[in-house]
């Protein structure tokens, strides 16, 4: 068997909807009935901590609690025909737990905490945060998520995958979150892309796309026969 050919796909909300984990993006600016500024700015976290670490121990659980679904496996199946990384947008752990070996987290993860004061040292974390747990810098443990007005460490990271790729792979996002969003515009020219979602956005470089107008665990069985065929 010869070189895989590298498969990279940025996964989004939709994806992880489909295991029952809503975001923000399901109802103008609320996530879970919370307004995004308030649980998703460093503004927010400084104003009010304990709502903010309050509502990721909830996230937290919500996630815990969740399973992956055939999309997430369907994609996690693709190793066997190519060299697969997920970038993904989501928090959770799902694509892990469906078995994908190769998961880029652009906007942090769940199960992760850091000090206030450093963004580099990255702890674990099963249970909750609470306030007035310190990391050994002495600063307050927060969630290890990139949140609204922070930069997304990843992104370069990122931009360096989309740029190999051999076939580029968009699910269950919309590409209204930037800077994640304009990873598509890094696709090398020739490669085939494919979209998958219930509403597909619009993208300026149609001329080679291939929409897949479904959910996630439908698209992702569509997309398999497209490129295994």
């Amino acid at each position: 068997m010869g070189i895989k050919k590298k498969l990279v796909v940025l996964s989004g909300a939709g994806i992880s909807a489909e295991s029952g984990l809503k975001t923000f993006r399901d109802s103008d600016g609320l996530w879970e009935g919370y307004n995004v500024y308030e649980v998703a700015t460093p503004r927010g976290f400084n104003a009010n901590p304990q709502l903010v670490l309050d509502f990721y121990n909830m996230r937290r659980k919500d996630v815990a609690f969740a399973v992956p679904n055939d999309a997430h496996k369907g994609l996690a199946a693709l190793q066997q025909y190519f060299d697969v990384t997920i970038i993904t947008q989501n928090i959770d752990d799902l694509h892990e737990r469906a078995g994908s070996t190769n998961v880029v987290h652009l906007h942090g993860e769940i199960f992760k905490m850091r000090s206030v004061l450093n963004v580099d040292t990255i702890y674990d974390i099963r249970g909750d945060i609470e306030l007035g747990d310190k990391a050994p810098d002495g600063g307050q443990l927060r969630p290890h998520i990139v949140w609204f007005e922070e930069q997304v460490p990843m992104l370069e990271t990122a931009i360096d995958i989309v740029m190999m790729a051999d076939i580029f792979v968009v699910v269950g996002t919309s590409l209204q979150v930037y800077p994640a969003a304009g990873l598509v515009n890094y696709a090398p020219k020739d490669i085939p892309i494919y979209i998958i979602d219930k509403k597909i956005p619009h993208i300026s470089i149609q001329s080679r796309i291939t929409n897949i107008e479904m959910g996630a665990v439908e698209g992702v069985k569509k997309l398999t026969n497209y490129i295994l065929d």
